[in-house]
């Protein structure tokens, strides 16, 4: 299939996710194509953008996805669930925001940013999707963050660890968390009952490795996510990864805490050197450093290293502080992925 316009279908595109991927494919390699922008019944009508255009949001049913090239999924995980077969009966490429589909048959998580990076090593990062694979699973935006960055690091300073400790925003669960922080702040300085259905806990001005028994967000779940989906990408070329992850009180952006212990003394330049390239923006410390403010609406992966303190300028652990758009960097992965499928569509469908 030569550059024709494509026919892109987004499920949820009323979410956070789908919001930040309709503006982002509008940029993209697939700018070009017709979007249809598709949402459960109570979305449906509302106005938005899709690419460029002003677009609304048509209800989704299974007679959706007649004609479409590729599908994007990323409302929620119950609709995938429902929708997805259909998709793959009309034969679109899928790629899965949602996590859903991860457990199913010859489904493949991918983060091709990291895959290039390891293109070096012989296993180039597991196996690559091709027509029998029936959908893509985008990996977590953190397990992105910490492979490439490790991946970057490796090609030049062998690594013998790595261990990071993840700073989690509100909106990587959706509209309803980013409310309940909301609310939990205004209630507490109004000396309010505070809110609880989403966190079971309080997490406005607070800082929690775990949250209450109800919560219905799963910090557990997330923490196995991210370690598996750093396992897969790294496919035994990187350290395994010891991880925490602790739910900040902030409405967007991912900042991360890694340690990385090299297998031989070297110094902060020279680890700032092996990370300039794509998708990293390494940032001196004469500029202020990472944080989830700067880095909203960046495309890249914002780092500064540092030396650890016990070993002087010369040393085998170094610091690095992470930053990133984690709705952004979930958009621009599931766009690289889509990408990555087009080289399939001038062969057949991805079935």
């Amino acid at each position: 299939m030569t550059d024709r316009t494509y026919r892109i279908g987004i499920v949820g595109a009323s979410s956070l996710a789908g919001k930040e991927l309709s503006e982002e494919l509008g940029q993209s390699l697939l700018g070009a194509s017709d979007f249809v922008l598709l949402d459960e019944e109570e979305a449906a009508g509302q106005v938005t953008a899709a690419g460029d255009e002003v677009a609304f949001i048509q209800r989704l049913e299974a007679s959706s996805f007649d004609r479409m090239d590729f599908v994007f999924f990323a409302g929620g995980a119950e609709v995938t669930k429902k929708y997805w077969q259909a998709a793959r009966r009309a034969g679109a490429s899928i790629v899965d925001l949602t996590y859903a589909l991860e457990g199913e048959k010859d489904v493949l998580v991918r983060a091709p940013w990291v895959t290039e990076v390891l293109a070096n090593k012989s296993r180039q990062g597991g196996p690559e999707p091709d027509l029998k694979t029936p959908a893509v699973v985008t990996a977590h935006p953190v397990a992105v963050m910490l492979a490439l960055v490790a991946g970057r690091v490796q090609e030049r300073l062998p690594l013998t660890s790595v261990a990071a400790t993840v700073m989690e925003p509100a909106s990587e669960y959706g509209r309803a968390a980013m409310d309940e922080l909301h609310q939990q702040t205004v209630t507490l300085l109004s000396f309010q009952t505070l809110p609880r259905e989403q966190y079971d806990a309080q997490v406005a001005f607070n800082l929690l490795p775990s949250l209450g028994d109800a919560a219905k967000v799963k910090l557990r779940a997330t923490e196995g996510r991210i370690r598996k989906h750093y396992a897969g990408l790294a496919d035994s070329e990187l350290p395994a990864l010891a991880l925490q992850i602790v739910q900040a009180p902030v409405f967007h952006g991912y900042v991360v805490s890694m340690l990385v212990e090299l297998a031989a003394d070297s110094t902060k330049e020279a680890v700032e050197a092996v990370l300039v390239g794509e998708h990293v923006d390494v940032v001196s410390e004469e500029s202020d450093p990472p944080s989830n403010l700067s880095a909203a609406g960046q495309e890249e992966v914002m780092v500064r290293v540092s030396n650890d303190a016990g070993e002087g300028e010369r040393g085998r652990r170094f610091w690095l502080w992470l930053a990133a758009d984690n709705l952004k960097l979930a958009a621009l992965n599931a766009i690289a992925c889509g990408t990555e499928l087009r080289r399939l569509r001038p062969f057949g469908k991805v079935q």
